[in-house]
Protein backbone atom coordinates (compact mmCIF):
# COMPACT_ATOMS: atom_id res chain seq x y z
CA UNK A 1 0.00 0.00 0.00
CA UNK A 2 1.26 3.33 -0.86
CA UNK A 3 -0.61 4.97 2.03
CA UNK A 4 -0.83 3.56 5.72
CA UNK A 5 -4.06 1.56 6.97
CA UNK A 6 -4.87 4.76 8.74
CA UNK A 7 -5.09 6.73 6.26
CA UNK A 8 -8.27 5.04 5.11
CA UNK A 9 -10.86 6.68 7.30
CA UNK A 10 -9.62 10.33 5.65
CA UNK A 11 -10.60 10.18 1.55
CA UNK A 12 -13.05 12.15 0.32
CA UNK A 13 -14.00 9.27 -2.44
CA UNK A 14 -13.06 6.02 -2.38
CA UNK A 15 -12.83 3.58 -5.14
CA UNK A 16 -12.83 -0.13 -4.28
CA UNK A 17 -12.54 -2.24 -7.20
CA UNK A 18 -11.74 -6.69 -6.77
CA UNK A 19 -12.10 -6.30 -3.00
CA UNK A 20 -14.31 -8.23 -1.14
CA UNK A 21 -13.35 -6.22 2.13
CA UNK A 22 -15.73 -6.71 4.48
CA UNK A 23 -15.05 -10.41 4.10
CA UNK A 24 -11.13 -10.80 2.89
CA UNK A 25 -10.09 -8.14 5.19
CA UNK A 26 -12.88 -7.45 8.08
CA UNK A 27 -11.02 -5.30 10.26
CA UNK A 28 -9.93 -3.36 8.03
CA UNK A 29 -13.11 -2.58 6.27
CA UNK A 30 -14.14 -0.82 9.65
CA UNK A 31 -11.78 1.80 8.54
CA UNK A 32 -13.57 2.56 5.15
CA UNK A 33 -17.28 2.28 6.83
CA UNK A 34 -15.99 4.76 8.80
CA UNK A 35 -14.85 7.28 6.61
CA UNK A 36 -18.48 6.64 4.92
CA UNK A 37 -19.88 7.38 7.98
CA UNK A 38 -18.12 10.30 7.96
CA UNK A 39 -19.43 11.44 4.64
CA UNK A 40 -17.02 10.11 2.19
CA UNK A 41 -18.44 8.95 -1.29
CA UNK A 42 -18.05 4.82 -1.66
CA UNK A 43 -17.47 3.75 -5.21
CA UNK A 44 -17.53 -0.25 -5.33
CA UNK A 45 -16.96 -2.11 -8.55
CA UNK A 46 -17.51 -5.74 -8.33
CA UNK A 47 -19.69 -8.22 -10.13
CA UNK A 48 -21.28 -9.55 -6.87
CA UNK A 49 -23.45 -6.84 -5.25
CA UNK A 50 -21.15 -7.64 -2.21
CA UNK A 51 -21.74 -5.88 1.39
CA UNK A 52 -19.36 -3.30 0.74
CA UNK A 53 -21.52 -2.52 -2.66
CA UNK A 54 -24.84 -2.24 0.12
CA UNK A 55 -22.68 0.45 1.58
CA UNK A 56 -21.96 2.26 -2.08
CA UNK A 57 -23.45 5.52 -3.05
CA UNK A 58 -22.40 4.01 -6.77
CA UNK A 59 -22.20 0.58 -7.77
CA UNK A 60 -20.88 -0.56 -10.75
CA UNK A 61 -21.53 -3.93 -11.31
CA UNK A 62 -19.47 -4.77 -14.33
CA UNK A 63 -18.82 -8.51 -15.58
CA UNK A 64 -16.33 -10.30 -14.58
CA UNK A 65 -13.03 -10.07 -16.22
CA UNK A 66 -13.58 -6.27 -17.97
CA UNK A 67 -11.85 -4.36 -15.26
CA UNK A 68 -9.71 -2.46 -17.69
CA UNK A 69 -12.49 -1.62 -19.90
CA UNK A 70 -13.91 0.07 -16.99
CA UNK A 71 -11.06 1.74 -15.99
CA UNK A 72 -9.66 2.83 -19.65
CA UNK A 73 -13.20 4.53 -20.17
CA UNK A 74 -12.44 6.27 -16.81
CA UNK A 75 -9.37 7.82 -17.73
CA UNK A 76 -11.05 8.58 -20.58
CA UNK A 77 -13.45 10.73 -18.84
CA UNK A 78 -10.90 12.79 -16.68
CA UNK A 79 -9.26 13.85 -19.30
CA UNK A 80 -11.98 14.40 -21.62
CA UNK A 81 -13.78 16.50 -18.35
CA UNK A 82 -10.61 18.33 -18.01
CA UNK A 83 -10.08 16.82 -14.78
CA UNK A 84 -6.13 16.16 -15.44
CA UNK A 85 -4.14 17.24 -12.22
CA UNK A 86 -1.15 18.75 -14.96
CA UNK A 87 0.62 20.31 -12.69
CA UNK A 88 1.23 16.64 -11.10
CA UNK A 89 1.69 15.40 -14.36
CA UNK A 90 4.02 17.91 -15.71
CA UNK A 91 6.48 17.78 -12.93
CA UNK A 92 5.55 13.79 -11.64
CA UNK A 93 5.39 11.85 -14.68
CA UNK A 94 6.72 10.58 -18.30
CA UNK A 95 4.69 9.31 -21.28
CA UNK A 96 1.40 11.67 -20.61
CA UNK A 97 1.36 12.87 -24.05
CA UNK A 98 1.00 9.29 -25.75
CA UNK A 99 -0.90 7.67 -22.73
CA UNK A 100 -3.86 11.07 -23.23
CA UNK A 101 -4.15 10.31 -27.30
CA UNK A 102 -4.39 6.37 -26.59
CA UNK A 103 -7.03 6.66 -24.66
CA UNK A 104 -9.74 8.76 -26.70
CA UNK A 105 -10.75 5.64 -27.91
CA UNK A 106 -11.85 3.93 -24.68
CA UNK A 107 -15.58 6.25 -24.51
CA UNK A 108 -17.80 5.24 -21.95
CA UNK A 109 -20.67 3.59 -24.21
CA UNK A 110 -17.66 1.31 -25.66
CA UNK A 111 -16.81 0.43 -22.15
CA UNK A 112 -20.14 0.12 -21.50
CA UNK A 113 -21.03 -2.98 -24.46
CA UNK A 114 -18.17 -4.95 -22.72
CA UNK A 115 -18.73 -3.92 -19.04
CA UNK A 116 -22.72 -4.04 -18.83
CA UNK A 117 -21.94 -0.74 -17.01
CA UNK A 118 -24.28 2.15 -17.60
CA UNK A 119 -21.93 4.68 -19.88
CA UNK A 120 -23.27 7.39 -17.40
CA UNK A 121 -22.16 5.44 -14.13
CA UNK A 122 -18.94 5.10 -15.23
CA UNK A 123 -18.49 9.20 -15.90
CA UNK A 124 -20.15 9.47 -12.57
CA UNK A 125 -17.72 7.46 -11.31
CA UNK A 126 -14.78 9.01 -13.11
CA UNK A 127 -16.13 12.28 -12.26
CA UNK A 128 -16.33 12.00 -8.73
CA UNK A 129 -12.98 10.57 -8.18
CA UNK A 130 -11.14 12.91 -10.05
CA UNK A 131 -12.86 15.92 -8.65
CA UNK A 132 -12.10 15.08 -5.16
CA UNK A 133 -9.44 16.64 -2.96
CA UNK A 134 -8.46 13.26 -1.43
CA UNK A 135 -9.21 10.03 -3.72
CA UNK A 136 -8.08 6.60 -3.24
CA UNK A 137 -8.06 3.38 -4.44
CA UNK A 138 -8.16 0.45 -3.11
CA UNK A 139 -8.22 -3.32 -4.62
CA UNK A 140 -7.33 -6.85 -3.93
CA UNK A 141 -7.17 -10.35 -5.99
CA UNK A 142 -10.21 -9.57 -7.97
CA UNK A 143 -8.24 -7.13 -10.06
CA UNK A 144 -5.37 -9.21 -9.85
CA UNK A 145 -5.75 -13.19 -10.43
CA UNK A 146 -6.80 -12.44 -13.95
CA UNK A 147 -5.11 -13.29 -17.14
CA UNK A 148 -4.88 -9.30 -17.38
CA UNK A 149 -3.73 -8.87 -14.00
CA UNK A 150 -0.84 -6.58 -14.63
CA UNK A 151 -2.83 -4.50 -16.91
CA UNK A 152 -5.93 -4.13 -14.78
CA UNK A 153 -2.99 -2.83 -12.02
CA UNK A 154 -1.31 -0.31 -14.31
CA UNK A 155 -4.64 0.81 -15.63
CA UNK A 156 -5.00 1.81 -11.85
CA UNK A 157 -1.91 3.13 -11.49
CA UNK A 158 -2.84 5.25 -14.36
CA UNK A 159 -5.83 6.90 -12.63
CA UNK A 160 -3.88 7.70 -9.69
CA UNK A 161 -0.80 9.46 -11.61
CA UNK A 162 -3.53 11.61 -13.73
CA UNK A 163 -5.48 12.79 -10.83
CA UNK A 164 -2.54 13.02 -8.69
CA UNK A 165 -4.09 11.42 -6.02
CA UNK A 166 -0.56 9.70 -4.71
CA UNK A 167 1.85 10.82 -1.68
CA UNK A 168 -0.96 12.75 0.28
CA UNK A 169 -3.20 11.38 3.23
CA UNK A 170 -6.42 9.57 2.16
CA UNK A 171 -4.61 9.12 -1.07
CA UNK A 172 -2.95 6.78 -2.53
CA UNK A 173 -2.65 3.39 -4.56
CA UNK A 174 -3.63 0.50 -2.04
CA UNK A 175 -3.55 -3.09 -2.46
CA UNK A 176 -4.95 -5.45 0.21
CA UNK A 177 -2.38 -8.19 1.20
CA UNK A 178 -4.19 -11.71 0.94
CA UNK A 179 -2.53 -12.95 4.04
CA UNK A 180 -0.79 -11.75 7.03
CA UNK A 181 2.73 -11.56 5.58
CA UNK A 182 2.63 -11.66 2.25
CA UNK A 183 4.43 -8.30 1.43
CA UNK A 184 7.17 -9.60 3.72
CA UNK A 185 7.78 -12.96 2.08
CA UNK A 186 8.31 -10.54 -0.97
CA UNK A 187 10.78 -8.32 0.91
CA UNK A 188 12.97 -11.40 1.52
CA UNK A 189 13.09 -12.56 -2.18
CA UNK A 190 10.31 -14.78 -2.34
CA UNK A 191 10.23 -14.33 -5.88
CA UNK A 192 12.14 -16.29 -8.72
CA UNK A 193 13.32 -12.79 -10.74
CA UNK A 194 14.64 -10.70 -6.91
CA UNK A 195 17.37 -11.15 -4.93
CA UNK A 196 15.52 -9.52 -0.85
CA UNK A 197 14.43 -6.28 -1.41
CA UNK A 198 13.27 -6.89 -3.96
CA UNK A 199 16.15 -6.08 -6.17
CA UNK A 200 16.26 -7.51 -9.95
CA UNK A 201 18.53 -10.80 -10.16
CA UNK A 202 19.53 -9.19 -13.80
CA UNK A 203 20.73 -5.60 -11.96
CA UNK A 204 24.25 -6.07 -11.69
CA UNK A 205 25.02 -4.51 -9.28
CA UNK A 206 22.64 -6.23 -6.85
CA UNK A 207 24.34 -9.35 -8.06
CA UNK A 208 27.88 -7.89 -6.90
CA UNK A 209 26.87 -7.15 -3.57
CA UNK A 210 25.15 -10.40 -2.65
CA UNK A 211 28.23 -12.04 -4.40
CA UNK A 212 30.34 -10.16 -1.96
CA UNK A 213 28.27 -10.94 0.92
CA UNK A 214 28.20 -14.43 0.12
CA UNK A 215 31.15 -15.28 -1.71
CA UNK A 216 29.91 -17.14 -4.48
CA UNK A 217 28.64 -16.36 -7.65
CA UNK A 218 24.85 -15.53 -8.38
CA UNK A 219 22.76 -16.44 -11.49
CA UNK A 220 21.15 -13.18 -13.31
CA UNK A 221 18.86 -15.51 -14.69
CA UNK A 222 14.92 -15.47 -13.19
CA UNK A 223 14.20 -18.44 -11.73
CA UNK A 224 11.09 -20.67 -12.98
CA UNK A 225 7.59 -19.51 -11.50
CA UNK A 226 5.49 -21.91 -9.76
CA UNK A 227 3.34 -22.37 -12.93
CA UNK A 228 6.58 -23.19 -14.57
CA UNK A 229 7.66 -25.23 -11.71
CA UNK A 230 4.17 -27.41 -11.71
CA UNK A 231 4.54 -28.16 -15.75
CA UNK A 232 8.36 -29.05 -15.31
CA UNK A 233 7.39 -31.28 -12.35
CA UNK A 234 8.39 -34.93 -13.27
CA UNK A 235 10.53 -33.27 -16.03
CA UNK A 236 13.32 -30.55 -15.30
CA UNK A 237 12.44 -30.61 -11.65
CA UNK A 238 12.48 -33.89 -9.54
CA UNK A 239 12.34 -32.47 -6.07
CA UNK A 240 10.14 -29.73 -4.94
CA UNK A 241 9.80 -28.25 -0.89
CA UNK A 242 6.33 -26.80 -0.53
CA UNK A 243 5.94 -24.81 2.63
CA UNK A 244 3.21 -23.09 4.26
CA UNK A 245 0.98 -23.77 1.48
CA UNK A 246 -1.83 -26.40 0.52
CA UNK A 247 -0.82 -26.20 -2.79
CA UNK A 248 -3.28 -28.79 -3.70
CA UNK A 249 -6.09 -27.14 -2.84
CA UNK A 250 -5.13 -23.10 -3.56
CA UNK A 251 -3.94 -23.92 -6.93
CA UNK A 252 -5.70 -23.26 -10.33
CA UNK A 253 -6.29 -26.24 -12.31
CA UNK A 254 -6.22 -28.44 -9.78
CA UNK A 255 -5.78 -32.12 -11.03
CA UNK A 256 -2.92 -31.15 -13.40
CA UNK A 257 -1.35 -29.61 -9.88
CA UNK A 258 -1.94 -33.19 -8.42
CA UNK A 259 -0.31 -34.82 -11.42
CA UNK A 260 2.43 -32.77 -11.23
CA UNK A 261 3.01 -33.58 -7.43
CA UNK A 262 2.25 -37.28 -7.96
CA UNK A 263 5.41 -37.44 -10.58
CA UNK A 264 7.74 -35.82 -8.05
CA UNK A 265 10.96 -38.14 -6.94
CA UNK A 266 11.02 -36.05 -3.97
CA UNK A 267 7.99 -34.17 -2.14
CA UNK A 268 8.93 -32.24 1.13
CA UNK A 269 5.79 -30.58 2.81
CA UNK A 270 6.64 -28.03 5.64
CA UNK A 271 3.54 -26.63 7.53
CA UNK A 272 1.57 -26.64 11.13
CA UNK A 273 -0.93 -28.97 10.30
CA UNK A 274 -1.53 -32.14 7.94
CA UNK A 275 -2.84 -30.86 4.77
CA UNK A 276 -4.29 -32.38 1.86
CA UNK A 277 -0.68 -31.25 -0.23
CA UNK A 278 0.70 -32.78 2.79
CA UNK A 279 -1.10 -36.33 2.12
CA UNK A 280 1.35 -36.50 -0.96
CA UNK A 281 4.65 -35.84 0.37
CA UNK A 282 7.31 -38.23 0.61
CA UNK A 283 8.44 -36.11 4.21
CA UNK A 284 6.60 -33.79 6.04
CA UNK A 285 8.51 -31.32 8.97
CA UNK A 286 6.60 -30.26 11.02
CA UNK A 287 6.55 -26.09 11.61
CA UNK A 288 6.12 -23.76 14.83
CA UNK A 289 2.67 -21.96 14.24
CA UNK A 290 2.65 -17.38 15.13
CA UNK A 291 2.05 -18.45 18.83
CA UNK A 292 5.34 -20.46 18.94
CA UNK A 293 7.67 -18.36 16.59
CA UNK A 294 9.72 -15.55 17.30
CA UNK A 295 10.21 -13.41 14.31
CA UNK A 296 9.24 -10.32 12.05
CA UNK A 297 5.69 -9.77 9.83
CA UNK A 298 5.59 -7.57 7.34
CA UNK A 299 1.91 -6.41 6.53
CA UNK A 300 -0.01 -4.81 4.11
CA UNK A 301 0.86 -1.51 5.02
CA UNK A 302 4.93 -2.04 4.78
CA UNK A 303 4.83 -2.04 8.51
CA UNK A 304 7.50 -4.65 9.88
CA UNK A 305 6.60 -5.95 13.33
CA UNK A 306 8.06 -8.49 15.86
CA UNK A 307 6.46 -11.06 16.79
CA UNK A 308 7.25 -13.25 19.75
CA UNK A 309 6.80 -16.68 20.69
CA UNK A 310 3.79 -17.06 23.38
CA UNK A 311 4.27 -20.84 24.24
CA UNK A 312 6.98 -23.40 23.53
CA UNK A 313 6.78 -25.31 20.31
CA UNK A 314 4.06 -28.20 20.42
CA UNK A 315 5.95 -31.46 19.79
CA UNK A 316 9.34 -31.76 17.41
CA UNK A 317 7.95 -28.20 15.63
CA UNK A 318 10.77 -26.16 14.61
CA UNK A 319 10.38 -22.44 13.00
CA UNK A 320 10.45 -22.17 9.24
CA UNK A 321 13.84 -20.36 9.16
CA UNK A 322 15.40 -23.35 11.26
CA UNK A 323 14.13 -26.03 8.89
CA UNK A 324 15.48 -24.53 5.78
CA UNK A 325 18.78 -23.69 7.62
CA UNK A 326 19.36 -27.30 8.76
CA UNK A 327 18.04 -28.04 5.17
CA UNK A 328 21.31 -26.44 3.66
CA UNK A 329 23.74 -27.52 6.08
CA UNK A 330 22.57 -30.89 5.18
CA UNK A 331 23.77 -29.83 1.89
CA UNK A 332 26.76 -28.20 2.37
CA UNK A 333 25.72 -24.81 1.50
CA UNK A 334 27.76 -22.54 3.86
CA UNK A 335 25.96 -19.08 5.25
CA UNK A 336 22.99 -20.91 7.29
CA UNK A 337 24.63 -21.14 10.86
CA UNK A 338 22.04 -18.82 12.09
CA UNK A 339 21.42 -18.85 16.05
CA UNK A 340 18.12 -17.32 16.13
CA UNK A 341 15.82 -15.39 14.38
CA UNK A 342 17.26 -12.49 15.35
CA UNK A 343 20.42 -12.89 13.28
CA UNK A 344 18.21 -13.75 10.22
CA UNK A 345 17.10 -10.55 10.39
CA UNK A 346 19.66 -8.35 10.90
CA UNK A 347 21.77 -9.88 7.91
CA UNK A 348 18.61 -9.26 5.41
CA UNK A 349 18.80 -5.74 6.84
CA UNK A 350 22.43 -5.57 5.96
CA UNK A 351 21.34 -6.59 2.42
CA UNK A 352 17.94 -4.62 1.76
CA UNK A 353 17.95 -0.91 1.36
CA UNK A 354 14.55 -0.47 2.15
CA UNK A 355 15.27 -2.02 5.54
CA UNK A 356 18.73 -0.83 6.10
CA UNK A 357 17.71 1.61 9.58
CA UNK A 358 16.14 -1.49 10.89
CA UNK A 359 17.39 -4.31 13.22
CA UNK A 360 16.63 -6.93 15.60
CA UNK A 361 17.16 -4.88 18.04
CA UNK A 362 15.10 -1.45 17.33
CA UNK A 363 12.23 -3.40 15.78
CA UNK A 364 12.19 -5.32 19.41
CA UNK A 365 11.59 -1.94 21.00
CA UNK A 366 8.45 -0.31 19.06
CA UNK A 367 5.48 -0.92 17.45
CA UNK A 368 7.19 -1.68 13.89
CA UNK A 369 7.97 1.27 11.48
CA UNK A 370 6.83 1.27 7.99
CA UNK A 371 9.72 0.82 5.44
CA UNK A 372 11.48 2.33 3.51
CA UNK A 373 13.81 2.97 6.83
CA UNK A 374 17.09 3.81 4.87
CA UNK A 375 19.27 4.65 8.30
CA UNK A 376 18.72 3.59 11.71
CA UNK A 377 17.70 7.12 13.02
CA UNK A 378 14.96 7.39 9.86
CA UNK A 379 11.38 7.24 11.36
CA UNK A 380 10.25 5.18 8.70
CA UNK A 381 7.64 6.10 5.94
CA UNK A 382 4.17 5.90 6.47
CA UNK A 383 2.92 7.28 3.44
CA UNK A 384 5.10 6.97 -0.32
CA UNK A 385 5.81 9.35 -2.62
CA UNK A 386 5.47 11.95 -0.15
CA UNK A 387 7.38 14.16 -2.76
CA UNK A 388 6.62 12.95 -5.92
CA UNK A 389 6.91 9.09 -7.02
CA UNK A 390 10.00 7.57 -5.13
CA UNK A 391 11.38 6.47 -8.17
CA UNK A 392 11.65 10.03 -10.16
CA UNK A 393 8.72 9.94 -12.10
CA UNK A 394 5.67 7.66 -12.82
CA UNK A 395 5.65 6.39 -15.91
CA UNK A 396 1.89 5.99 -17.41
CA UNK A 397 1.40 2.64 -19.36
CA UNK A 398 -0.48 2.16 -22.98
CA UNK A 399 -2.68 -0.96 -22.04
CA UNK A 400 -4.96 -2.46 -24.48
CA UNK A 401 -8.04 -4.29 -23.37
CA UNK A 402 -8.45 -7.61 -23.54
CA UNK A 403 -11.38 -10.36 -23.03
CA UNK A 404 -9.96 -13.09 -20.35
CA UNK A 405 -8.33 -16.19 -22.31
CA UNK A 406 -11.33 -17.95 -21.89
CA UNK A 407 -14.84 -16.56 -23.27
CA UNK A 408 -18.33 -18.18 -22.41
CA UNK A 409 -19.62 -20.70 -25.08
CA UNK A 410 -22.58 -22.26 -26.16
CA UNK A 411 -20.88 -25.46 -24.44
CA UNK A 412 -20.12 -23.41 -21.47
CA UNK A 413 -22.66 -20.82 -21.10
CA UNK A 414 -21.54 -19.22 -17.59
CA UNK A 415 -19.23 -17.18 -15.52
CA UNK A 416 -17.91 -18.28 -12.78
CA UNK A 417 -15.98 -16.18 -10.67
CA UNK A 418 -13.96 -17.54 -7.18
CA UNK A 419 -13.02 -15.71 -3.71
CA UNK A 420 -13.27 -15.97 -0.32
CA UNK A 421 -15.72 -16.08 2.56
CA UNK A 422 -15.89 -14.77 6.25
CA UNK A 423 -15.82 -17.67 7.97
CA UNK A 424 -13.41 -19.61 6.03
CA UNK A 425 -9.89 -18.54 6.11
CA UNK A 426 -8.30 -19.66 2.34
CA UNK A 427 -8.04 -23.58 2.43
CA UNK A 428 -9.61 -24.08 6.03
CA UNK A 429 -6.15 -25.72 7.07
CA UNK A 430 -6.77 -23.54 10.38
CA UNK A 431 -10.19 -22.91 10.18
CA UNK A 432 -11.38 -25.72 9.25
CA UNK A 433 -10.61 -27.30 12.91
CA UNK A 434 -12.64 -24.78 15.00
CA UNK A 435 -16.11 -26.45 15.42
CA UNK A 436 -17.60 -23.16 16.01
CA UNK A 437 -17.13 -21.84 12.67
CA UNK A 438 -18.05 -24.82 10.58
CA UNK A 439 -21.23 -23.38 12.57
CA UNK A 440 -21.31 -20.16 10.53
CA UNK A 441 -20.40 -22.02 7.36
CA UNK A 442 -20.91 -26.09 7.55
CA UNK A 443 -19.67 -26.23 3.64
CA UNK A 444 -19.35 -25.11 0.16
CA UNK A 445 -22.15 -23.51 -2.31
CA UNK A 446 -22.49 -22.60 -5.29
CA UNK A 447 -24.08 -19.19 -5.55
CA UNK A 448 -26.77 -19.06 -8.89
CA UNK A 449 -29.15 -16.10 -8.74
CA UNK A 450 -32.58 -17.56 -8.16
CA UNK A 451 -33.75 -16.29 -11.86
CA UNK A 452 -30.81 -18.59 -13.22
CA UNK A 453 -32.00 -21.36 -10.68
CA UNK A 454 -35.19 -21.90 -12.44
CA UNK A 455 -34.02 -21.54 -15.70
CA UNK A 456 -31.02 -24.52 -15.50
CA UNK A 457 -33.90 -26.76 -13.59
CA UNK A 458 -32.24 -26.33 -10.22
CA UNK A 459 -33.22 -26.39 -6.82
CA UNK A 460 -32.31 -24.14 -3.67
CA UNK A 461 -30.28 -26.87 -1.54
CA UNK A 462 -29.96 -28.97 -4.28
CA UNK A 463 -27.39 -30.29 -6.01
CA UNK A 464 -25.42 -29.05 -8.88
CA UNK A 465 -22.62 -30.06 -11.41
CA UNK A 466 -20.05 -27.45 -12.39
CA UNK A 467 -18.11 -28.13 -15.67
CA UNK A 468 -15.26 -26.60 -17.46
CA UNK A 469 -12.78 -27.03 -19.84
CA UNK A 470 -10.74 -28.69 -17.48
CA UNK A 471 -12.78 -30.67 -15.20
CA UNK A 472 -15.91 -31.08 -12.92
CA UNK A 473 -17.55 -31.17 -10.04
CA UNK A 474 -20.74 -31.65 -7.59
CA UNK A 475 -21.44 -28.51 -5.10
CA UNK A 476 -25.08 -27.82 -3.69
CA UNK A 477 -27.07 -24.97 -5.11
CA UNK A 478 -27.31 -21.40 -2.86
CA UNK A 479 -30.02 -19.32 -4.23
CA UNK A 480 -28.32 -15.98 -3.89
CA UNK A 481 -29.66 -12.86 -5.74
CA UNK A 482 -25.88 -11.09 -5.25
CA UNK A 483 -24.62 -12.63 -8.39
CA UNK A 484 -25.74 -11.58 -11.20
CA UNK A 485 -27.58 -13.65 -14.27
CA UNK A 486 -25.48 -15.53 -16.14
CA UNK A 487 -22.59 -15.68 -13.09
CA UNK A 488 -22.10 -17.88 -10.40
CA UNK A 489 -19.83 -17.69 -7.24
CA UNK A 490 -17.96 -20.31 -4.92
CA UNK A 491 -15.37 -20.07 -2.88
CA UNK A 492 -12.05 -22.58 -2.62
CA UNK A 493 -12.00 -23.28 0.85
CA UNK A 494 -13.75 -26.79 0.98
CA UNK A 495 -11.34 -29.67 -0.46
CA UNK A 496 -14.48 -31.49 -0.18
CA UNK A 497 -15.56 -29.30 -3.20
CA UNK A 498 -12.39 -28.69 -5.17
CA UNK A 499 -13.28 -25.78 -7.08
CA UNK A 500 -9.72 -24.74 -8.51
CA UNK A 501 -10.25 -28.36 -10.52
CA UNK A 502 -12.50 -25.27 -12.75
CA UNK A 503 -10.24 -22.56 -12.76
CA UNK A 504 -6.91 -21.78 -14.75
CA UNK A 505 -7.99 -21.26 -17.99
CA UNK A 506 -4.93 -18.54 -18.73
CA UNK A 507 -2.05 -17.29 -17.19
CA UNK A 508 -0.73 -13.09 -16.95
CA UNK A 509 1.92 -13.20 -19.02
CA UNK A 510 4.31 -10.99 -16.89
CA UNK A 511 3.44 -12.70 -13.28
CA UNK A 512 2.18 -16.11 -14.25
CA UNK A 513 -0.85 -15.41 -11.82
CA UNK A 514 -3.62 -17.95 -12.84
CA UNK A 515 -7.05 -16.71 -14.14
CA UNK A 516 -9.45 -17.48 -11.19
CA UNK A 517 -11.97 -14.38 -11.20
CA UNK A 518 -13.35 -15.73 -14.72
CA UNK A 519 -14.06 -19.32 -15.75
CA UNK A 520 -15.98 -20.63 -18.48
CA UNK A 521 -18.66 -22.85 -17.16
CA UNK A 522 -21.48 -25.29 -17.35
CA UNK A 523 -23.93 -25.64 -14.77
CA UNK A 524 -26.67 -28.73 -14.86
CA UNK A 525 -28.73 -30.43 -12.10
CA UNK A 526 -26.94 -33.14 -10.67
Amino acid sequence: MTNPLADMEWPEVIFAIGTNMTEAHPVAATRLKRAVARGARLIVADPRRIKLAELAHLYLPLRVGSDAALLLAMAHVIHREGLVNWEFVERFTTGAEAFFEHIRAFTPRWAASVTGVAAEDIEKAAVWYASAQRGAIYYTLGITEHASGVDNVMCLSNLALMTGHLGRPGTGLNPMRGQNNVQGAGDMGATPNSFPGPQKVTDPRAREMFEKAYGRPMDGEPGLTKIQAIEEAGHRIRAMIIAGENTLVSDADALRVERALRSLDHLVVIDIFRTETADLAHVVLPATSWAETDGTFTNTERRVQRVRAAVPPYGEARPDWWIVAQIAQRLGIPGFGWKDAGEVFDEACSLIPNYRGLSWRRISEGPGLHWPVPSPDHPGTPRLHENGPAAGRGVFQIIRYRDPEEFVSPEFPVWLTTGRRLPAYHTRTQTGRAGGLDYLLAEETLEVHPSDVQAWGLQDGGWARVTSRRGSIRIRVQANPRSPRGTVFASFAFSQVPINVLTGGGYDPVTHTPELKAIPVRVEPA
